[in-house]
């Protein structure tokens, strides 16, 4: 049996350390922060006794049965539909673009058959493999309603025009030509009942982990430990050498209110001139409970200093370039993987973080018993 070292207590690492202390190995979980969960923390508001979602929200959604139940194995998920509103143009629409987002933006009263041939009239026919966010949206929605829902929501959260963002960023939404508003198209959809820093504790809770909070590493530790996987940053763990990647921030300015605030979980807000991207009213998340008061939270983004949380990686084509540089530099590491979002420097759902999590440790415990070198990654991740 190994001792192993994991950096970070987020999703990725309770995990991998549940997997690996399951067959008896021996494993330390640090973290910087005071919390487990890493961005996905939820903690109880003292004002409102509402279960907040205190790095923003998170709703659980996924195809894969097996992650579906591992998760239900340590937490109660209760069910939950995400229904997202955008205001542009000072009225106020469902997301994702459906049926009744296209009646009511062209004041048309169209079936499924008609909107289907309205929107390819209004898509730009000239682009025949979008590349970036901008052609993407004006092939498959065409420019009233890139320009309305998209375009200056996606300045103000990428810091950057959307003709210079992958087009993957975009494919992430669908657009439907019925009257569903069920933001997310996948089987299983759920909040957990009690929060997701209580389902990551449980993960967590093996006699084979030793959780250390408030940790920061150092690579003195590593003597220590006869391995280590790494969920942190990939650039910070060479110190930044070779210049930092991008990564967009979050700033949240919460705020009070009696009753219902907005009456829905998520607004986006998609003009230019209003600065913040949405409004989140977290007693929403939890429809189950009942409560008089109400916290919301305004949401910016920006790029992320050196001191701040970083929430998104840009994967600009500089930060590809980079990101090669420091994957080659991994490759030749020993007796250690990268994991998860940071780790990895990709945009993970909370599903295939838990489902590379649980395939890394698989992959972990055989190299063991093998006594081959683990793989640095869990797939190329350029």
């Amino acid at each position: 049996m190994k001792k192993i070292l994991i950096v970070g207590a987020g999703f990725s690492g309770a995990v991998i350390a549940r997997s690996l202390a399951e067959v008896g190995h021996k494993v330390t979980v640090i973290d910087s922060r005071d919390h487990v969960a890493g961005n996905c923390h939820t903690y109880r508001d003292e004002k409102t006794d509402i279960m907040v979602h205190k790095y923003g929200p998170h709703i659980f959604h996924t195809d894969n049965e097996t992650v579906w139940e591992y998760i239900n194995r340590f937490g109660e998920m209760m069910p939950y539909v995400n229904r997202v509103k955008a205001v542009t143009g000072n009225r106020v629409y469902s997301l994702p673009i459906n049926l009744h987002t296209i009646n009511q933006f062209f004041s048309e009263t169209l079936s499924p058959n008609d909107a289907k041939a309205f929107i390819e009239a209004q898509s730009d026919k000239s682009i025949d493999e979008p590349q970036t966010f901008e052609e993407q949206a004006l092939r498959f929605v065409g420019k009233p309603l890139y320009e309305a829902f998209f375009k200056y929501y996606t300045i103000k959260q990428w810091g950057t025009e959307p003709s210079n963002l992958p087009a993957s960023i975009l494919k992430r939404l669908p657009l439907r030509f019925n009257y569903d508003d069920n933001y997310f198209n996948h089987k299983y959809q759920g909040m957990p009942r009690n929060g997701y820093t209580s389902i990551v504790e449980n993960i967590l809770n093996h006699h084979n982990i030793e959780l250390k909070l408030e940790t920061e590493y150092f690579e003195e530790m590593r003597s220590d430990f006869e391995y280590m996987v790494w969920s942190g940053p990939l650039d910070a763990y060479f110190n930044h050498r070779l210049g930092r990647l991008g990564y967009r921030t979050l700033d949240f300015v919460p705020f009070y209110g009696e009753g219902d605030i907005q009456g829905n979980a998520v607004i986006n807000y998609c003009d230019e001139q209003v600065p913040y991207t949405r409004i989140t009213e977290h007693k929403h998340f939890a429809p189950w409970e009942d409560h008089s008061k109400s916290i919301c939270y305004k949401e910016y983004s920006r790029a992320c200093d050196k001191n701040d949380i970083p929430y998104y990686p840009i994967r600009l084509m500089n930060d590809k370039k980079l990101l090669g540089q420091y994957i080659d530099m991994a490759q030749r590491c020993n007796g250690v993987t990268f994991v998860g979002r940071l780790g990895t420097y990709r945009y993970l759902d909370m599903d295939v973080t838990i489902k590379e999590a649980l395939e890394t440790a698989d992959a972990l415990l055989h190299s063991f018993e093998n006594s081959k070198k683990p793989k640095a990654f869990y797939q190329t991740v350029i």
